[in-house]
């Protein structure tokens, strides 16, 4: 199995390009004052993100998608862990997307 390079420059840039915007965000927020307001604002960007990762999936996905979903909210409430929800949900999509490709 081979690579292309251009492939490879670009899954590169991507992470430099990630990594630029983690030190970035380090940087700035030394010279923000935590504010009651700035808190609960970081607080509320994790469910943020989720919502914009969930919504589109959710109105343009299929069945095995929507499953995927369900299966993560009720990961989410059993183990109130965000990560493990997660991982639950996207393996559930997976093992649903290889058998409906089998079958």
């Amino acid at each position: 199995m081979s690579v292309r390079f251009d492939f490879l420059v670009f899954v590169l840039a991507l992470g430099c390009a990630s990594i630029a915007c983690r030190f970035c965000g380090f940087w700035i927020m030394r010279y923000v004052a935590i504010t009651p307001r700035v808190e609960a604002a970081l607080k509320a960007t994790p469910v943020a993100v989720m919502v914009g990762l969930v919504v589109p999936t959710a109105v343009h996905g299929s069945v095995i998608e929507l499953v995927g979903i369900a299966v993560a909210g009720i990961a989410m409430k059993l183990t109130n862990s965000d990560l493990l929800a997660a991982v639950i949900g996207v393996a559930v999509v997976a093992v649903g997307r290889s058998l409906k490709l089998a079958g």
